[in-house]
């Protein structure tokens, strides 16, 4: 999926772009985070002054991850959207249906991209950063073997339309016609693509709901690695 969005986004205008807690929260206890901190302090293990230097550093992250942050369960539903999470993986997918025959499926990456916007309110000096998410929208109709696919960028407080196109899953091409860019478009034809996403629930808020779903699986997964490195080192 991934190899699919940078093949799209590389013939399109998105490349430009891209650049508390009790004791620990309930979901990193479920995932056995909490083992994985104190399993240092238990071992009989003799290490050296090096790695054990190392394992203070790693474990000291982790705490300081778990209680600054701490991220909370995934959600498993969006609207009328159910949410898979890909733990290990930079990616989620949403599924759907919208009527008797359409079957909607979006897949959707971790942070990939930003970019530097000016700063607004009292402070205006400097910039902000906003953080984009690539979004690939397949909805197909049956058994025919042709999907409508959209290729999105999912902006903080919106939903960009960047790509259009129908897709063979039974006929893949090495180099597909992609259509024009989205921006190039007629202002009625770009205005009927949005509403057309729009009835299915794909929307700014989407966008929304997206960022925060990646921000808390960002914290998720960077404990998790802390974890792996920290039972690497311990062996």
């Amino acid at each position: 999926m991934a190899r699919l969005i940078r093949t799209i986004i590389s013939s399109s205008s998105l490349s430009s772009m891209m650049h508390s807690l009790n004791s620990c929260s309930p979901f990193l206890q479920s995932q056995g985070a909490t083992s994985a901190l104190r399993q240092f302090a238990t071992t009989t293990t003799t290490k050296s002054p090096f790695e054990a230097n190392v394992l203070r550093i790693i474990r000291n992250e982790i705490d300081y991850q778990s209680e600054y942050a701490p991220p909370h369960e995934p959600a498993t539903t969006f609207g009328s959207f159910t949410v898979k999470d890909r733990p290990g993986e930079q990616w989620m997918t949403m599924k759907g249906k919208f009527g008797d025959k359409e079957d909607i499926k979006l897949e959707a990456t971790m942070f990939d991209g930003c970019v530097s916007v000016p700063r607004v309110g009292e402070d205006k000096s400097g910039f902000d950063l906003r953080l984009h998410i690539s979004v690939l929208v397949d909805i197909s109709k049956g058994d025919d073997g042709n999907d409508l696919e959209f290729v999105c960028s999912a902006w903080p407080d919106r939903l960009e339309i960047q790509k259009v196109y129908i897709l063979r899953r039974d006929k893949m091409t090495t180099m597909p016609y992609l259509g024009p860019d989205y921006r190039r478009m007629n202002v009625e034809l770009q205005k009927t693509l949005r509403d057309f996403l729009e009835m299915r629930g794909i929307n700014n808020q989407l966008s929304f709901f997206l960022h925060e779903y990646m921000a808390n699986k960002d914290r998720i997964e960077l404990i998790h690695w802390l974890g792996k490195v920290e039972s690497y080192v311990q062996k």
